[in-house]
């Protein structure tokens, strides 16, 4: 067998491996969180939930990814001027691929639509999303350390939540003197191949974060952020818990931290066993925090289907040739749109 035989088959045995692994945690993680529920005593309270907490829940999620939508476009208007609805879209579809494909496919799917629709170069809807995800963070681990001043914790929470400011706060450092220096940045950048994805967010941050739009964006991810913990307090209140919107903070907080590695779709296993982490750190009953794991991802995860399966039917395409077309534009670092038989509504 020769170097390129050996090439190929590790490269076949990679492309199946790293879904197997992730498919098996999941699989591991809802044998985990169910293998000793009771579900004789714990199904019953379905009957109790209080279903206009459920209604608020469902609404305000909705609310989440059209305020996310409004937020790209905050970020990408200094570059061009995008229809509200075709972000929204975009999002959408690109949430329903996370919730049928492995690894958080539906990041590079939205990012691909968006380049496709508008024109705007595919690096730069990438670095997009990746300064989205900063500022989340951000917001995220700032509102975590402010929630433990107020809210009963233990001591480790505390303490790790420090730690994640502090690291969060040097990150942001970095990319300020990557930006106030670009030209040694992009050299230290472009001189390892693992530091390219820093690469894009930078030139991302040259491009869009010196415009006053940048800042509403900033701003807007709070409320974004803010609407996220809505949906969970009031699935919690729904289930029957009396529980504080700063606790349904925290809970939010863990399971993004818990999933913010790409798992398997809709992070089933992981999600559930993360919000069980968070509702017994809170001191909930361990087979009650398991049923309300459940009822939080269906009520989740349901109109994010329902949402995406109608954008989707929109453009007239199928999620695979979308998902394609994505990667060989990912790996092409095409600068040009190229429609791939997708229509915007």
């Amino acid at each position: 067998m020769n170097a390129g035989d050996v090439r190929q088959k590790w490269a076949g045995i990679a492309k199946w491996l790293g879904p197997a692994a992730v498919y098996g945690i999941s699989i591991g993680c809802l044998y985990w969180v169910y293998r000793d529920f009771d579900w004789k005593n714990e199904l019953p309270r379905l009957q109790q939930i209080h279903w206009m907490w459920i209604l608020l829940a469902v609404s305000c999620d909705i609310l989440v990814y059209v305020s996310q939508a409004w937020r790209w476009n905050m970020l990408l208007s200094p570059i061009k001027q995008i229809p509200l609805a075709r972000s929204v879209q975009a999002i959408y579809i690109g949430l329903f691929a996370n919730e049928l494909l492995p690894l958080r496919s539906g990041e590079a799917i939205r990012c691909y639509l968006q380049h496709s629709w508008s024109g705007i170069s595919f690096p730069v809807t990438v670095s997009s999303a990746l300064i989205e995800r900063l500022i989340d963070g951000i917001w995220l681990i700032l509102g975590f350390f402010l929630t433990t001043l107020f809210v009963e914790l233990d001591a480790s929470l505390k303490y790790g939540a420090s730690i994640l400011a502090a690291l969060v706060l040097c990150l942001a450092l970095l990319l300020v003197y990557a930006v106030l220096r670009p030209d040694e940045a992009h050299d230290a950048f472009a001189r390892y191949r693992w530091l390219r994805v820093f690469r894009h967010l930078m030139e991302g941050l040259h491009a869009m974060g010196r415009s006053r739009s940048f800042l509403y964006g900033a701003a807007g991810s709070l409320v974004y952020m803010a609407l996220q913990v809505v949906p969970i307090y009031a699935m919690i209140r729904g289930y029957g818990l009396d529980m504080s919107f700063g606790h349904a903070a925290v809970v939010l907080v863990i399971l993004r931290l818990g999933t913010v590695i790409p798992g398997p779709p809709g992070n089933i296993g992981l999600f559930n066993a993360f919000a069980v982490l968070a509702l017994k750190i809170l001191g909930v009953d361990e087979q009650v925090a398991k049923g309300l794991s459940g009822v939080m991802f269906f009520i989740i995860t349901v109109p994010l289907l329902l949402a995406g399966c109608v954008a989707l039917a929109a453009t007239g395409a199928k999620i695979r040739d979308i998902q394609r077309r994505a990667t060989e534009v990912g790996q092409q670092q095409s600068p040009h749109p190229d429609q791939a038989g997708v229509r915007p509504l």
